[in-house]
């Protein structure tokens, strides 16, 4: 930060003088982005700033009140006066200038277009103290003549090292997802049979394999992959940092993907509200080819705008078919893919509507349980036609792209780990803003098995304003059942562990809880988790810093990746059904008994391991009469983990199979299990007085009934002689 003496009212204070070597916020070309602060214009009389610009012809408007917004609106206007002033007497004759208001109110950015570094340079740190000089009194001449002769003295310098692509190229950014359809775009590409080179914030990959591993999410990542060779197509993460640091890294793109815009990184690099934030996402748009495709998120409104400024043709992409923003798309001649009929469908080109494949199909979108992510693949299928790639190649790439850490590492990644009783459920993903972290409980929810609870190792980047911060700690106390503190040290960025955790806590606090557990590791949290899951709980982790490490554990005590077939399963399971539940069904409408058992063994050696089937299978047995086959599989139903609310009929079925085959004293030890955990059932205490009968006492199966029935019935002669019946139970009891 440069300061120049400006009298008696404050300096002017250039903050920085930056370089962008590529497209950028302000122009579709390089440009040289000039930050200053102006405290001395802001806090002088209206006289003096008055004066000031009458001298460099600025005679429309009013000045303002000292620190006005209004003052600095026409700081904004002289600023841009002066830039032009000093480039046009440094001998360039047409220059672009553009100025904006930043959020300070003394703050203005200015920017122009830049062809040579050194005069570039010296142009930009040249209009602060020009400013300077025009306050403390000189004339525009005196402040003005001296400077631009050194700006045209400066050494000419290097021209922008902008990349002119000559492969097809798709840039992708976004607030979530753009790393998931970066990725499914460049496999769906490669599935094609083309050489496909890709960057994002894991590093440079050609073909699969990394070859420059770190976050090349900007200029320097499209660099590498354009000069990749014999590369054939290019797909580009582009994050917000590199667009506001560097520009863009190539001149122009032929698709460009916008996935989403919400709260992340607010108050870094003057970017303070997500409408700003979606202007910077927009850049990518500005430079796709009039030819090419714009391919934005039709649900998400400030993307949807992004069409405007764009000379390429709309494509759109979203879950629902009616949205407005489909009908716009198609109306403009443009293209949308949506979900119709549960089906992947392109609408407005050749075949309209052409059904790619059902959404149950899509591995990454885990049986149509994450909507996120059925949005990212209607976005990379979108891209990959909107670059040409057969229709054929797209539908096979959608087909095999999996949610694991191969394909796609750290983003809803599902493993079964062993836990004391069953299996438990771990989802690995970043989630690292709200939205993201509602996408990850979406689906951890979906994966919970009925009655099992969602525990949460909770943590993000310290580069999250405290309104960001709290709201992430009320998502996860509202929507987990068990959360923990898991940190991340090298992602601090500026704050303490315990400031990030306390912001944190305050969000945690409004949604009712009290206090969690902290671990300073995410592996820590995710350990901490695990040892508290029972079967059928889910393990959600927000993984950023360790993600190498977390796979290693899981892999060191057992967990396995979940296939597509798996997820399925626990989603259906989650939903209190069983993925046969349609056999099963047809199984209990088969009238002959006979009939029922046949096709009961077919179920069980379909599903080795089952403990529904192996109950439906005992049942089948049960309902023939056939005790002694029906026993042995009750007990391997339980065995195996059978949940509620089977599991208590599996029981009275063992208990009764048991009577009836005149081994009494085991139907009663289950019975009477079942019993204590059920003791408002009427229905279990009529089965335990059976077999409590059978077993030699008749006093203690009438006293147990009695008892049941005085206390729950709701037949209104019971409820006139419940005491007394209370009393005759206790009677029986003495």
């Amino acid at each position: 930060m440069t300061s120049h003496d400006a009298g008696p009212d404050g300096p002017v204070l250039t903050r920085e003088v930056r370089l962008l070597e590529g497209p950028n916020l302000y122009f579709p070309r390089p440009a040289v982005k000039v930050t200053l602060a102006l405290p001395g214009y802001l806090a002088a009389s209206e006289a003096t700033v008055a004066a000031v610009c009458e001298a460099v012809g600025m005679r429309r408007g009013r000045p303002g009140a000292p620190g006005s917004e209004q003052r600095q609106q026409v700081l904004v206007r002289l600023v841009e006066r002066m830039a032009r002033a000093l480039a046009t007497a440094a001998g360039t004759r047409r220059l672009g200038v553009r100025t904006r208001a930043a959020a300070d109110t003394d703050v203005v950015v200015c920017a122009f277009v830049w062809r040579h570094r050194g005069r570039a340079e010296a142009l930009g740190a040249a209009i602060g103290p020009a400013l300077a000089d025009l306050l403390a009194g000189l004339s525009p001449a005196e402040a003005v003549g001296e400077r631009a002769a050194a700006v045209a003295a400066a050494p000419v310098g290097d021209a922008p090292r902008v990349v002119s692509p000559r492969i097809p190229v798709a840039s992708v950014t976004g607030t979530n997802g753009k790393t998931t359809t970066t990725r499914l775009l460049a496999h769906i590409c490669m599935t094609s049979g083309r050489t496909t080179a890709w960057s994002s914030t894991d590093g440079v990959v050609v073909q699969g394999e990394t070859v420059e591993p770190g976050d090349y999410s900007g200029p320097a990542g499209a660099r590498a992959v354009l000069e990749t060779p014999g590369v054939q197509v290019g797909i580009l993460e582009t994050a917000r940092g590199g667009m506001l640091l560097r520009g863009m890294g190539v001149s122009h793109n032929d698709v460009s993907v916008v996935t989403n815009v919400s709260a992340d990184h607010l108050g870094l690099q003057g970017i303070d509200t997500v409408d700003q934030l979606a202007e910077v996402k927009a850049i990518v748009t500005r430079v796709t080819r009039p030819s090419g495709w714009v391919v934005l998120n039709g649900e998400d409104p400030r993307v949807w705008a992004m069409r405007s400024g764009s000379r390429a043709r709309p494509w759109v992409f979203a879950s629902d078919p009616t949205a407005p923003a489909v009908r716009e798309a198609l109306t403009a001649g443009g293209r949308a893919t949506t979900v119709l009929d549960g089906h992947v469908t392109v609408l407005g080109g050749p075949g309209s509507p052409d059904r790619l494949l059902p959404v149950l199909d899509l591995p990454m979108a885990l049986s149509g349980l994450s909507h996120h992510n059925v949005l990212n693949a209607l976005a990379g299928a979108s891209a990959a036609l909107g670059l040409g790639i057969a229709r054929d190649d797209v539908v096979e790439g959608l087909r095999t792209f999996a949610p694991d850490d191969v394909l796609n590492p750290g983003r809803m990644n599902t493993y079964s780990v062993p836990v004391e009783g069953g299996s438990a459920t771990v989802v690995v993903d970043l989630a690292h803003n709200e939205a993201g972290l509602e996408a990850l409980l979406d689906v951890a929810r979906g994966l919970t098995a009925p009655g099992g609870c969602l525990h949460l190792a909770l943590g993000t980047a310290g580069d999250r304003t405290d309104d960001i911060l709290q709201a992430l700690g009320e998502i996860a106390g509202l929507r987990a059942d068990h959360v923990v503190a898991a940190h991340k040290d090298r992602y601090l960025r500026g704050r303490t562990v315990e400031d990030l955790e306390a912001q944190l806590r305050l969000g945690l606090a409004r949604a009712g809880v009290a206090d969690i557990a902290s671990y300073p590791t995410e592996l820590g949290g995710l350990q901490a988790c695990v040892a508290d899951a029972e079967d059928g709980d889910v393990v959600a982790l927000m993984c950023h810093a360790e993600r190498d490490e977390v796979v290693a554990w899981l892999r060191s005590v057992g967990a396995s990746a979940d296939d597509a077939a798996a997820i399925r399963r626990k989603v259906v399971a989650a939903r209190g059904e069983h993925e046969a539940e349609g056999d099963i069904a047809r199984l209990w409408e088969l009238d002959d008994a006979q009939a029922r058992v046949e096709r009961g063994a077919a179920l069980y050696a379909a599903h080795p391991g089952d403990a529904r089937i192996a109950y439906e299978y005992g049942g089948t047995h049960d309902s023939a009469g056939h005790e002694t086959e029906a026993v042995p599989l009750y007990e391997e139903a339980l065995r195996l983990g059978l949940r509620e609310p089977l599991r208590h009929r599996a029981q009275l079925q063992l208990a009764s199979s048991l009577r009836n085959l005149g081994r009494s004293a085991e139907a009663l030890a289950v019975v009477d299990e079942v019993a204590a955990r059920h003791p408002e059932s009427v229905g279990v205490a009529a089965f335990h007085a059976l077999v409590a009968h059978d077993a030699g006492d008749p006093t203690g199966a009438l006293r147990g009934l009695l008892a049941v029935v005085a206390a729950t019935s709701t037949d209104p002669d019971v409820e006139r002689y419940r005491r007394a019946l209370t009393a005759y139970a206790e009677q029986l009891g003495r």
